[in-house]
């Protein structure tokens, strides 16, 4: 699963991206080269599960972020491109004021170049819809075809959407309606995640940043999530220790970096989730898509333990940590078995029980 981060030129989002991803930007190639990274998904509880066992690795789930370079006007059907390959949009947004990096449309207006964006996007539909319109009504001339009329009103509902300036992922479609168009890559249908990247002096009123800056618009739309970080603030942060980041924090009122919220909402957009595994050898996060079943959560460990499953063995993770151990959790009537149809909590602890 990767999430494609996106956004004007000098708005921030490369510095996003190495703070995220750890990762080493070579800045002489100017913003406009693709990088790929891995985030870890913050996870205190992780930790908590690791005192009872003293394991020898502890290992985060991960989110894949794709620096997508620079969207300028002039490359910017390229940029679109490669957005395709991604699952999930997270468009960086400049709000912070700062005279020595000019902005590329000349003023700072967050609104203006989130619409501004997010109307490219739609265009590229539409123009990828209308051409497909006109090769199905040439093949329907010809013949009469189910399966193409049916392709052909989705599409019709999908160009009347967009042409009221809304992204598809306002649009609800059941799911037969999804199958026509399930190959066409669309991306105004990708959960969108648009981060407001502040000055310093708002490192403080991150919560309130929505409201202050007139950005309602953006929030509360279906498969759209808004958060607000600092950029500067972050990039101190990664430079830190734990103790002083957490002293620099405490002085702005802060309780943990804004980039873990950005990486849990990019977690929470896509409709993932965490289950846990516990033991001495490994304590351990697992990626699963919300409401998935025990059998296939199974199978995120690995196909042999999905192929043989037996049962589950479930007990909340702040229970067993109360407990102290399995055991004692067990004693307590907090272990409960589970078949294959159960569906995995957020937050639950699973010793998987299979044949093989």
């Amino acid at each position: 699963m990767q999430t494609g981060i996106i956004g004007l030129p000098q708005v921030g989002k490369t510095t996003l991206f190495r703070i995220l991803t750890r990762a080493t930007v070579d800045s002489s190639k100017g913003g406009q080269e693709t990088r790929v990274g891995m985030a870890k998904v913050p996870e205190p509880r992780l930790l908590d599960l690791a005192k009872l066992y003293n394991p020898k690795k502890i290992t985060y789930a991960t989110v894949q972020y794709v620096d997508l370079g620079g969207m300028q006007k002039e490359r910017m059907r390229e940029s679109l491109a490669s957005l395709r390959e991604v699952d999930c949009i997270l468009h960086v947004i400049r709000v912070f004021n700062d005279p020595s990096v000019p902005h590329a449309e000349g003023s700072i207006d967050p609104l203006r170049d989130a619409t501004n964006l997010e109307l490219e996007l739609m265009f590229s539909d539409l123009d990828q819809i209308t051409k497909r319109m006109e090769r199905i009504e040439k093949d329907l001339k010809k013949k009469s075809d189910k399966a193409l009329e049916a392709e052909r009103a989705v599409l019709e509902k999908c160009k009347t959407h967009l042409e009221s300036e809304k992204p598809l992922r306002e649009l609800e479609l059941t799911p037969e309606e999804r199958r026509p168009i399930g190959g066409f890559l669309f991306l105004s249908q990708r959960p969108m995640l648009f981060v407001l990247n502040l000055g310093d002096d708002e490192a403080g009123e991150l919560d309130t940043a929505i409201e202050r800056h007139k950005l309602g618009a953006l929030q509360g739309r279906p498969n759209t999530g808004v958060v607000a970080v600092c950029g500067r603030l972050e990039a101190e942060l990664a430079e830190m220790d734990e103790k002083e980041a957490a002293e620099l924090l405490a002085s702005y009122g802060l309780k943990e970096p804004g980039l873990n919220r950005l990486i849990r909402a990019t977690y929470d957009l896509m409709g993932l989730t965490s289950f846990f595994t516990a033991g001495e050898p490994e304590v351990r996060a697992w990626t699963i898509h919300k409401n998935t079943n025990a059998v296939k959560a199974a199978g995120a460990i690995h196909s042999d333990i999905e192929k043989g499953f037996i049962r589950a063995e479930v007990v909340r993770w702040d229970d067993l940590v109360a407990a102290g151990s399995l055991g004692a959790a067990r004693e307590k009537a907090q272990v409960k078995l589970e078949g294959k149809e159960y569906i995995v909590q957020e937050g639950d602890v699973i010793l998987f029980r299979h044949s093989g």
